[in-house]
């Protein structure tokens, strides 16, 4: 079988590794909850090639993410529910309906007239949902009810703050987002001397999620920001290691007061070299 630019010999080889006998012994053994894991790391993947810049491997992690969806439609298709061409035509359909602007008798929209389109059709298409009988599950039929459960945290704190935010439940002012963060910490250093495990895990869970708040008052996105600044401890410890090493000593061996050294010696050039 020959690689090709078109979709169909995609979908010809994933059908190649699931026929039963003559397909790939671990793709066989795969099903929708052992590839869930795959399909979120290849998403992070994606945004990790964006995040450097790099689209020969944006051009490879996009095709990985595209094998995620192509591998769940074929298993959805082994048991008759669905096959990827109704994947495509579910989103076609849903993109269409979603920019009446575009596609309809709507135009001259602007960007802010736009979004709150966007969620008056969603929530058209939900009222329509339960109509037909696919109602949320207990509890989820609120303002709150459309955030997956699935997202990683970081993600769903951010979408249901969105939300809340949508029926006025939000600071007006991230100043007094600040003094919130200053309070999560406060009770922090309270828990200190209990050290309850379950305390902690509590109110750093809620110090986390106000600091997500505040990324979202100051247009910044969370996800991007940790990422980034992933990358720059990352890059100062390779300093530090560096550093070390010409002395011929590893971290292991070092003390702190010399990592520290290390460390802001690496900061200070690189706030030089962005002068």
């Amino acid at each position: 079988m020959k690689p090709s630019r078109d979709i169909t010999r995609l979908t010809e080889i994933m059908a190649a590794l699931r026929t039963p006998a003559s397909g790939c012994p671990w793709d066989l053994e795969q099903n929708f909850e052992s590839i869930a894991p795959y399909t979120i790391e290849e998403a992070y993947e994606v945004a990790d090639a964006i995040s450097r810049g790099d689209l020969d491997d944006l051009k490879d992690e996009l095709g990985d993410l595209l094998l995620q969806v192509v591998f769940h439609a074929r298993m959805a298709e082994e048991q008759g529910s669905f096959a990827f061409g109704d994947v495509v035509q579910a989103i076609t359909e849903k993109l269409i309906r979603r920019h009446p602007h575009m596609f309809g008798d709507k135009g001259g929209m602007s960007t802010g007239e736009v979004n709150v389109q966007w969620d008056q059709i969603k929530a058209e298409e939900k009222a329509a949902r339960a109509k037909a009988g696919k109602a949320p599950a207990p509890g989820r039929s609120g303002a709150l009810s459309g955030v997956s459960p699935g997202l990683p945290a970081l993600a769903r704190a951010l979408k249901l703050q969105q939300q809340a935010s949508k029926v006025g439940f939000d600071w007006n002012d991230p100043k007094a987002v600040i003094a919130k963060i200053r309070e999560e910490t406060d009770e922090i250093e309270a828990e200190l001397t209990t050290r309850d495990p379950e305390q902690m895990k509590g109110e750093v869970g809620d110090l986390l999620f106000v600091v997500v708040n505040l990324a979202r008052h100051l247009g910044v996105d969370p996800e991007t920001a940790l990422r980034t600044c992933n990358l720059k401890v990352e890059r100062r410890f390779a300093a530090i290691e560096d550093g070390l090493a010409a002395v011929g000593k590893t971290p292991a061996e070092a003390t702190l007061a010399e990592m520290d050294a290390l460390w802001n010696q690496a900061k200070e050039r690189e706030k030089k070299a962005r002068k």
